[in-house]
């Protein structure tokens, strides 16, 4: 994802997370130092919090909480404390950032569906918001022609007197069929918005993830999108 931005003209100082820095993947320690090293404006996931001993993960399904407990053994303090001092939402160049949904943020609410999104306006004033947590890309928008949902990657312009909520889908993990990376390109000044797909080498990642003792299933849905 960092190759194809930068390749586009994306300068290293422009990172923007979306939380779930570390979760199902077999190099959470090197993850985290990438994101400090970037400078990236983040803000926390679910998984994140529960890495830092932050949110209980007996709700957590069986694979997500051996994830989380695995993950949590082998990060550095240093890198607990910064998951753990993430905020669950900040504001960026007019954006609001968060993970899950800025209604409830500390609930992990799913937006997937029109409703879901629809209803989640009222929670924040400013023109856009952008959210992750269910790995699935898609944008909603309200504005004077009434309300406009569309699912999966594309380019979305981002038109005044508009107002956007928008998934950026996964780098890691993407659950929509489509096994390569999700991510946004975002140029505020221009107004546009693009959620671009990557290709990367799913098959050392499933590797690794079966050699570190995590749950295959984790391996296999990388392979699947799902």
């Amino acid at each position: 994802m960092l190759a194809d931005a930068r390749a586009l003209g994306v300068g290293p100082g422009a990172v923007v997370c979306l939380g779930d820095i570390v979760g199902y993947g077999a190099d959470p320690e090197a993850v985290v130092d990438l994101m400090l090293g970037y400078d990236a404006i983040a803000v926390a996931g679910n998984h994140d919090y529960a890495a830092a001993g932050l949110l209980d993960v007996e709700w957590f399904n069986p694979f997500a909480r051996a994830a989380a407990e695995w993950t949590a053994e082998r990060l550095h303090p240093a890198q607990s404390r910064y998951l753990s001092g993430l905020p669950l939402v900040r504001e960026h160049l007019g954006a609001v950032l968060v993970h899950a949904s800025p209604e409830d943020p500390e609930e992990w609410p799913y937006l997937v569906s029109p409703g879901d999104g629809a209803r989640a306006f009222a929670a924040f004033s400013t023109p856009l918001c952008f959210v992750g947590h269910s790995h699935l890309p898609a944008a909603w928008s309200v504005g004077s022609s009434g309300p406009e949902f569309a699912a999966g990657p594309g380019e979305l312009p981002l038109l005044a007197g508009r107002r956007y909520l928008v998934n950026v889908g996964s780098v890691g993990q993407p659950r929509d069929r489509d096994p390569r990376a999700a991510y946004a390109l975002w140029d505020a000044e221009r107004g546009t918005l693009a959620i671009r797909r990557v290709a990367y080498d799913v098959l050392t990642a499933r590797r690794k993830i079966v050699a570190a003792g995590l749950p295959h299933y984790l391996a296999d849905r990388l392979a699947w999108g799902a």
